[in-house]
């Protein structure tokens, strides 16, 4: 055998495995064609010590991972030198180059981990870059994922407050693109400025928020002047950080001003910070914190959908068209008395799909059945609380219901 350590991240879940996976003293412990659905089933194995290796004498599949990583090279131009002396790695065997039509879904707890350690460190190497790749890896779920994408950070959300700050960030960039591309037709090219601010307007604050999601005490006039200031420092930040992009700058400068009226009569980066700051106060109304449960819907989503001077708000409005009055990855009773989680959004604002987690008896369901709220049998009673649900199911199963 030919053992050699593989990146478990190289792996794709609910995919069939193209090798055995071994210790490194050769024991098997996944066979070819295995699937793996969560990153659990590693970190059973990396808890106890295991190396995870591939051998690379195996099959010849490696020489058609190898053919396959030669054809991308000369087909990006590579030289011939770069060619001459290329090699196969153990992670390229579970690569082909032929894509499918859907990138595969985020590993979401680990880039929600990945998103609270880039913005807790604004000052680390290469933040900028970092930055992109976080919004890069966003953008690209959203695009082929949205339902998938409002589910797994709604469930976020509401379950692990102690990296409130970033998640309520990518909450935020997802509401906002979904409304801009869906509902207020904005041009593709604005949804970078307009993501890269969603998830840096708070870069100021980033602990503080995290504080106090968890905090039980009363706001101390720090606190108070941090949350005040925090638009002017996070714009400050990203200007000593670099960052060129007006619109991008403006819009988290602005992202905190309170300015009704129609959208037409803003600047571009007013437009920008005008669905920012929409979507950033209907958000965290919906987010749990330790010392107050969320608000209902109803009563955020009016919140949203009424400006300060009591009309229409355009920004918020689009908001509630583009996700739904509920949201993928909340709870809602059935008039049926059956608790369900939202999981996808349908034709109507209000009429989500759902999968059913309590039964009409008050039992746990042993299958999620799926429900159209559209039919009146199964219409949407109320909203529910994520801390009022007593049945727990991870996150990984929901997704696979979308």
């Amino acid at each position: 055998m030919n053992l050699v350590e593989v990146n478990i991240s190289s792996i794709k879940l609910g995919q069939p495995l193209p090798f055995e996976l071994r210790t490194e003293r050769g024991v098997l412990l996944a066979h070819k064609g295995y699937v793996i659905q969560s990153r659990g089933e590693f970190m059973q194995w990396t808890a106890r010590g295991i190396t995870v290796c591939v051998d690379m004498d195996a099959s010849d599949d490696r020489q058609r991972a190898y053919m396959g990583k030669l054809h991308d090279m000369v087909r990006s131009e590579r030289t011939l030198g770069e060619i001459q002396n290329v090699k196969i790695a153990p992670d390229d065997l579970f690569t082909s180059n032929v894509r499918p039509e859907k990138p595969d879904r985020p590993d979401w707890v680990a880039l929600q981990s990945r998103a609270n350690g880039l913005l807790r460190d604004v000052q680390g190497e290469d933040f900028l870059g970092r930055l992109d790749r976080l919004y890069q890896e966003l953008r690209e779920a959203l695009q082929h994922h949205p339902d998938a994408t409002l589910l797994a950070l709604n469930h976020l959300a509401a379950t692990e407050t102690r990296m409130y700050s970033a998640t309520h960030a990518m909450v935020v960039y997802v509401v906002c693109s979904l409304a801009a591309r869906e509902v207020l037709q904005w041009p593709q090219e604005l949804d970078e400025a307009l993501g890269k601010a969603a998830l840096t307007m708070n870069i100021s604050m980033t602990a503080l928020q995290d504080q106090l999601a968890q905090q039980t005490q009363a706001l101390t006039a720090a606190q108070i002047e941090a949350i005040e200031l925090h638009a002017q420092r996070s714009f400050a930040q990203l200007l000593a950080l670099g960052v060129t992009d007006e619109n991008w700058l403006l819009a988290v400068r602005h992202h905190h001003d309170r300015a009704p009226g129609p959208l037409a009569g803003k600047t571009l980066p007013l437009r920008l910070a005008r669905l920012l700051q929409r979507a950033d106060m209907f958000t965290s109304r919906l987010a749990p914190r330790v010392s107050r449960a969320p608000m209902s819907t109803s009563a955020a989503m009016q919140g949203c959908y009424f400006d300060e001077e009591q009309q229409v708000d355009e920004a918020g409005a689009a908001l509630i068209k583009a996700v739904g009055v509920y949201s993928p990855g909340l709870y809602v009773r059935l008039i049926s008395n059956e608790l369900a989680v939202v999981i996808q959004r349908g034709k109507n604002t209000s009429t989500p799909r759902v999968a059913v987690l309590v039964n009409r008896d008050g039992l746990p369901a042993g299958t999620m059945m799926l429900r159209d709220t559209a039919l009146p049998q199964y219409k949407i009673a109320a909203s529910v609380p994520q801390r009022d649900v007593k049945v727990q199911v991870p996150l990984d199963r929901l997704l696979t219901l979308v």
